[in-house]
């Protein structure tokens, strides 16, 4: 648990002065400040988007070329778009697996996500009391039904501080720091490419929270 705080850390801060950077001037001196800083850095970031609905589309063109891809998100409804549709279609051929992360919506481990649910509620009048545990479960049942049948598709819970979304492939990582007062749509994204810094972040976020959550199938219910 340690490392993967620190890990955050160390990532929150990175990527503050990644974004700082990136909002300096025009848009191609944006571009030229990112390059440069990744080069010489060896920071990995190829873009920063304002809002994280604005990487789908080059999330969606990644995905199609992956060989693996790892998700850890805050509620998982991109994962029932067409971002992913060629995802579920190639894996267990081209794509070799896929694994999901996805909080952990049981009453004695939804701590975290309780939390998120508050901040949401305060700047959405539309975010009823256990929208957010619903959402979740909804999108955990439309993995497991895909896991039905592809076996390279593995999902589990983690039971961690919902702080961001993390989508992984052999190529690049995106990258969405949520913010207690937007929703994750609405939060910056990083995408870095491999090898980087800010992708080996990622990857280690990822690899740290998978040993220790929770298996879909450990009692039926997500």
């Amino acid at each position: 648990m340690e490392a993967f705080v620190l890990g955050v850390a160390s990532s929150l801060l990175a990527t503050a002065l990644t974004v700082l950077g990136s909002w300096i001037g025009s848009e191609r001196s944006r571009t030229w400040i990112l390059t440069f800083v990744s080069r010489t850095t060896g920071l990995g970031v190829w873009r920063v988007a304002p809002r994280q609905h604005l990487v789908a589309r080059q999330m969606k063109l990644e995905l199609a070329e992956a060989r693996w891809v790892r998700v850890l998100a805050g509620r998982g409804n991109e994962l029932t778009r067409d971002t992913f549709a060629s995802v579920w279609r190639d894996v267990g051929r081209r794509i070799e697996f896929v694994q999901i992360l996805l909080p952990d919506s049981r009453p004695s481990a939804s701590s975290w996500l309780r939390r998120r649910e508050a901040d949401m509620r305060r700047i959405d009048p539309g975010f009823s009391r256990g929208l957010l545990v619903e959402q979740v479960r909804v999108n955990a049942a439309y993995i497991r039904e895909i896991a039905h049948s592809r076996h390279a598709v593995d999902l589990r819970f983690y039971d961690l501080p919902n702080l961001h979304r993390l989508v992984i492939t052999d190529r690049v990582a995106f990258i969405t720091i949520y913010s207690p007062a937007e929703h994750g749509r609405n939060c910056p994204t990083l995408v870095a490419r491999r090898p980087g810094l800010m992708y080996d972040y990622a990857l280690l976020l990822f690899q740290t929270a998978w040993p220790d959550s929770r298996p879909a199938g450990d009692d039926g219910e997500s």
